[in-house]
């Protein structure tokens, strides 16, 4: 049975805030309109397909190489290993960045900024309320290999 202290504590499941951010997008985009215009609008469409299909890829291929390690890709639970091939080779965070261009994605798919401007803001937020909290929990419980790990790879991209 894991010590009771040991998870990354963070407070709110890292999708939420994601969720969160798309739905205020289109709230904002409801009462305050911002669209690229129709002349990006089919331009737009093609890059929210294209940054949804990537983030998944980041996403998804993150997911399984955890549950491969046999790890849990959620952060309120103990992690048990660490995951350095794949997306992880890119980022240290891929389901985040994966989470970020989603966002991004649906909201250019749908011909409005806002959500787009909501995925960085919902990045920051999870950079600070998710990631420096994971950061700190690899860091105590894995120590060096974890530390040369952040030496070699960058946080976002």
């Amino acid at each position: 049975m894991p010590a009771a202290d040991d998870s990354a504590k963070v407070p709110v499941f890292p999708p939420a805030i994601f969720l969160i951010a798309l739905a205020v997008g289109f709230l904002l985009q409801h009462f305050l309109p911002l669209s690229p215009g129709d002349s990006w609008r089919a331009a737009g469409r093609v890059a929210g397909y294209a940054l949804v299909a990537i983030g998944a890829l980041f996403m998804f291929s993150a997911v399984a190489l955890f549950r491969g390690a046999g790890t849990t890709p959620n952060p309120t639970r103990p992690t048990t290993a660490l995951v350095f091939g794949g997306p992880y080779r890119l980022t240290r965070n891929p389901m985040y960045v994966g989470l970020t261009l989603i966002t991004s994605g649906i909201g250019l798919w749908a011909s409005t900024l806002w959500p787009a401007l909501m995925a960085l803001v919902a990045a920051v937020i999870v950079q600070r309320v998710v990631i420096t909290r994971e950061e700190e929990y690899l860091r105590r419980k894995f120590g060096t290999p974890y530390d040369e790990y952040c030496q070699r790879v960058r946080r976002w991209l």
